[in-house]
C-alpha cells in the first residue's frame, strides 16, 4: 500500500506512523528522517537543504520533493510505503501525484487522523520535559510524575518547553489549518481520504486505522 499520513500536530502521527508501517511491512518515509538522513550522508540535497536552514529558511519544496523521491526509488519501497510529514501543503501533494504518474504508480489511500483542537493543546501543552535528559518526558494528565515538578528517573527539574506552550501550540495549528489542511480537501476529491478518530489508547486507534484501510 502506498499512504499518505496526515493530521494535526499531536495526533499522534509518529507513533501511529512507525505501528502502522510495521503492521503493513512497508517503509515509514517522514520528513524528518529524510532530512537527518540526508544531511548527516553529507548528500548533495542534504547539503543544499542544510544552506538553507543554517540561514534561517525554509527549505524548498523541490528540495523536499527531490529527497522524497529518492527515498522512494530504494527497494524496500516497491511494495508500497507510509509518508509521515509530506506532503505538507497542496503543491507538494501536487508534485507527489505527478512524480507517482511518472513511475506508473499512485496512492492508494490518505489516512486523516482526526482530534478535537482542545485536545491537541491539552497533549501537547500538558509535556513536562527534564531540564538533565530531554529523553525524559512527562504529561501533566496522561502520565505524571510521581513529585510534582521531578523527573521519576533522576531527579531533574521538570519544565515545559517554549515549543510546547499553549500559545505555540495554537500557532502550529493555526500553520496547519491553513497549509496543511487543504491536502485533505484535494484528496478527498479524489476520493482517497479515510479519517478515524485519534482518540483513546494507542493500540485501539492503530486497529481502528487498519480496519478503515481494509475498508477503502
Amino acid at each position: 500500500m502506498r499512504i499518505v499520513l496526515v493530521g494535526p500536530p499531536g495526533a499522534g502521527k509518529g507513533t501511529q506512523a512507525t505501528r502502522l508501517a510495521e503492521k503493513l511491512r512497508i517503509p515509514h518515509i517522514s520528513t524528518g528522517d529524510l532530512f537527518r538522513a540526508n544531511i548527516s550522508r553529507q548528500t548533495e540535497l542534504g547539503k543544499l537543504a542544510k544552506s538553507y536552514m543554517d540561514a534561517g529558511n525554509l527549505v524548498p519544496d523541490e528540495v523536499t520533493i527531490a529527497m522524497a523521491k529518492d527515498r522512494m526509488e530504494q527497494p524496500d519501497a516497491e511494495g508500497g510505503f507510509l509518508l509521515d510529514g509530506f506532503p505538507r501543503n497542496v503543491s507538494q501533494a501536487e508534485a507527489l501525484d505527478k512524480l507517482l504518474q511518472s513511475e506508473g504508480m499512485k496512492l492508494d489511500a490518505v489516512l486523516d487522523l482526526e482530534v478535537p483542537e482542545d485536545e491537541v493543546v491539552k497533549r501537547i501543552a500538558g509535556r513536562r520535559t527534564c531540564r538533565n535528559d530531554s529523553a525524559h518526558v512527562f504529561h501533566e494528565t496522561y502520565s505524571p510524575p510521581k513529585k510534582e515538578g521531578v523527573c521519576d528517573v533522576c531527579g531533574g527539574e521538570l519544565y515545559q518547553r517554549d515549543d510546547d506552550s499553549e500559545e505555540t501550540v495554537r500557532k502550529r495549528l493555526e500553520v496547519y489549518h491553513t497549509q496543511t489542511e487543504p491536502i485533505i480537501d484535494y484528496y478527498r476529491a479524489q476520493g482517497l481520504v479515510v479519517t478515524i478518530s485519534s482518540l483513546g489508547p494507542v493500540d485501539k486507534i492503530t486497529q481502528r486505522a487498519l480496519e478503515a484501510l481494509k475498508r477503502d
